[in-house]
C-alpha cells in the first residue's frame, strides 16, 4: 500500500467523513468566513483527500486557516462535514512529525484550574495515540 493511500485512510478513520457524498456544490466554501485567506477552500479539501492531493494539503498553510467554526459543516447539504476532515489532515500531519504525544506526567503542570475536566480527557486521548 502506498504512503498516500495509507495517509488518506488515516485521514478518513480521523475525520469520519466519506468524501464521496461531496457533490462539489461549494456552499461550504460560501459560508466559510476565512475564505479570502485561503489557498484551497472547504471543498477543494475534500476533493483533494478523495483524489489523493494530500502532500499539497500538508504543504499548504489554508490547512491552519480554518477557523474551525463549522460554517461549513451548517450549509453542506450531504453532511460531509468538511471542517471535520480538515481536523483529521491536522491530526494526520502533527503525528507525521511525532508532536502528538502526551504523557500522563506532563498533565500536571499543565493543569489550570478553570479548564474543563473533559477537555483534559479529550485532549489525552487525542495526543496519546
Amino acid at each position: 500500500m502506498s504512503d498516500t493511500k495509507r495517509l488518506k485512510e488515516q485521514i478518513l478513520a480521523i475525520s469520519g467523513v466519506n468524501p464521496r457524498k461531496c457533490m462539489k456544490c461549494g456552499k461550504c466554501s460560501g459560508a466559510c468566513p476565512a475564505y479570502d485567506e485561503m489557498e484551497y477552500h472547504p471543498h477543494q479539501f475534500v476533493a483533494m483527500v478523495e483524489d489523493g492531493r494530500i502532500d499539497q494539503l500538508l504543504a499548504s498553510d489554508s490547512l491552519w486557516m480554518c477557523l474551525s467554526c463549522f460554517a461549513c459543516v451548517e450549509r453542506c447539504p450531504r453532511q460531509v462535514e468538511p471542517a471535520h476532515l480538515i481536523e483529521g489532515v491536522r491530526l494526520a500531519l502533527i503525528r507525521q512529525q511525532n508532536q502528538n504525544h502526551l504523557h500522563a506526567e506532563d498533565i500536571p503542570p499543565k493543569l489550570n484550574d478553570a479548564l474543563p475536566q473533559q477537555a483534559i480527557v479529550s485532549a489525552y486521548r487525542k495526543y496519546s495515540k
